[in-house]
């Protein structure tokens, strides 16, 4: 599929242009509630729907890899349950261009959009805008494919998306992501470094 094929391409020149300066960009990025409203299968008319995605995104890293996992579901019927790794890729301190890929389990239900097979792959691709308290708004592109692994029907789909990503954290307060990026696990490494080196700077027991 030529949109496939123009997401590894892009992720591939990202990777290149901008691994330099991950670090000190993402170090205080959260995890984030993912919500998105977009348009299935946009690409056939005939099949056309309404698509609504809901997904967590962890801030805990396997190098420059995190995890992530979600449910989408259509106005048409479909369910696509899937979980996988991301890359944020920063420019400046405001723009943040994530790939991303995933596998999952579809069940078409009483949709016109036949994919296949029952477990299928995403690939996207989203360009958002990250704000100062790090909740993002942007567009993505994604692709679902069986790859034909399972079955010689593989038409794939396209979806066009419009979302908001928000720090856990501002639904729970108390929160501590796997990462170590929320406030309150901050806060909890800040009082341990802290009473850590209360510890290392008291006087011993004297000796007689």
């Amino acid at each position: 599929m030529p949109i496939r094929r123009l997401v590894r391409s892009i992720a591939l020149l990202l990777g290149l242009v901008a691994l330099s300066s991950q670090a000190a960009l993402a170090a205080d990025d959260p995890d984030f509630i993912h919500m998105g409203v977009g348009w299935w299968d946009f690409n056939r008319p005939a099949n056309h729907a309404a698509e609504f995605d809901l997904a967590y995104r962890s801030d805990y890293k396997l190098w420059l890899l995190k995890p992530h996992a979600g449910i989408l579901g259509t106005s048409d019927g479909s369910i696509y349950g899937y979980g996988g790794f991301l890359i944020d890729f920063y420019f400046g301190n405001r723009f943040v261009v994530t790939p991303s890929t995933s596998v999952g389990f579809y069940s078409r239900g009483g949709a016109k959009s036949n994919l296949g097979s029952p477990i299928e792959f995403r690939s996207g691709l989203d360009l958002a805008y990250r704000f100062d308290d790090r909740s993002r708004l942007g567009v993505g592109i994604y692709h679902i494919s069986n790859t034909g692994l399972w079955d010689k029907r593989n038409p794939g789909e396209e979806t066009a998306l419009l979302f908001y990503q928000m720090p856990v954290h501002k639904l729970i307060p108390s929160w501590r992501s796997p990462g170590g990026n929320s406030k309150a696990s901050q806060a909890a490494a800040l009082q341990t470094g802290i009473e850590t080196a209360s510890a290392k700077s008291a006087p011993g027991p004297r000796a007689r």
